[in-house]
């Protein structure tokens, strides 16, 4: 058993060909496309986030309203750039949205990807201490994040407070008992996983790493999670590790997916620069249900990854996507023995 999700960039603009040409139409179509999962039996509803970009942003007032709406489906994130962020209000933020949930929330965060401005954390107040780079500043907030959200007291009571305390240091409030056992780090590169796993954090690998060995990419990304388990398990973490990665997975079934995606049925993985080194890039997975079954049996990534994230073409609107996830888990799941 696989759970199957999708990963909404949240994309929009005011183009007539766009569905989505508003960041309230990002928000609510991203509320109704989790519904719309949830009702498909999916397992799970995952938001980008990206600062200065008409694109979603702020993830928490999104997830606590999916999650009001829904009752089963897991709500995440892939990924919270670290850089931006207040860890101490996150986790008030994170642990409120997971209560609503009931403890379905699966947050990814990361040092997050280039971005649309230069150094766009120094606007939120962020600076790197002398000699600490911005990798390193996110790393930083987020071992504060990870610490507060163990639910240990730390701050000192006020002797006269306004309302009566609790004996001993006091904690952030509102606690979500069990989220620090599900954060996500997104991680790049093998290294960069190694190094997740020693933190205890689930690992996110999307559609690129910021390597390239000269082998296909999903062989080069099963090394990555095998490395990833591999430094789990000499850590001594007593949980299991969970593990997803992301796929534009895209069955032909319809006129209307021909039309879209019949250009993509001969992707082939990609290689470039990003941040100053190579990388790789996945493929796209668009055909036929019996090619891409064929072709995903192949992906060993995949087979490794207990979570796959569907990355779905959010602008044209919450029905396509709705048919993108259900003819994944109608057209292929069944076969490759993943339901």
């Amino acid at each position: 058993m696989k759970r199957i999700g999708f990963l909404s960039f949240g994309h929009w603009s005011p183009s007539p060909q766009s569905q989505v040409r508003s960041g309230a139409d990002a928000l609510l179509q991203s509320i109704e496309l989790a519904v719309a999962a949830e009702e498909l039996g999916a397992d799970g509803a995952y938001f980008r986030v990206h600062h200065f970009a008409r694109q979603l942003a702020s993830p928490f007032p999104l997830l606590a309203a999916a999650a009001a709406r829904t009752s089963r489906i897991e709500l995440g994130t892939g990924v919270i750039d670290m850089r931006y962020e207040n860890p101490l209000s996150m986790a008030e933020d994170a642990g409120a949205a997971d209560l609503i949930s009931g403890g379905r929330l699966q947050l990814g965060i990361s040092r997050g990807s280039p971005e649309q401005v230069v150094d766009g954390y120094r606007y939120f107040g962020y600076v790197p201490p002398e000699g600490q780079t911005d990798a390193e500043m996110a790393r930083h907030h987020t071992a504060l994040f990870l610490d507060v959200l163990e639910g240990e007291g730390f701050a000192q009571p006020n002797p006269r407070p306004m309302f009566a305390n609790p004996p001993g240091l006091l904690r952030l409030e509102p606690h979500a008992p069990g989220l620090r056992d599900r954060i996500w780090w997104g991680a790049g590169s093998r290294a960069t996983a190694e190094w997740t796993a020693e933190q205890g954090m689930n690992l996110m690998s999307s559609t690129l790493l910021t390597e390239d060995t000269g082998v296909p990419f999903h062989r080069l990304q099963a090394e990555q999670i095998q490395r990833f388990r591999d430094a789990w398990a000499a850590a001594g973490h007593e949980r299991e590790p969970r593990v997803s990665v992301s796929r534009s997975i895209f069955p032909i079934v319809s006129d209307l997916d021909r039309q879209l995606f019949w250009r993509e049925r001969h992707s082939t993985d990609q290689v470039g620069h990003l941040d100053g080194g190579d990388a790789r890039f996945g493929k796209t997975y668009a055909g036929e249900p019996d090619k891409l079954i064929a072709e995903l049996a192949e992906d060993e990534a995949v087979a490794a990854a207990d979570t796959l994230l569907l990355t779905v073409p959010n602008q044209l609107g919450v029905d396509y996507n709705a048919h993108v996830v259900e003819a994944v888990l109608t057209h292929l799941a069944p076969e490759l023995g993943w339901r």
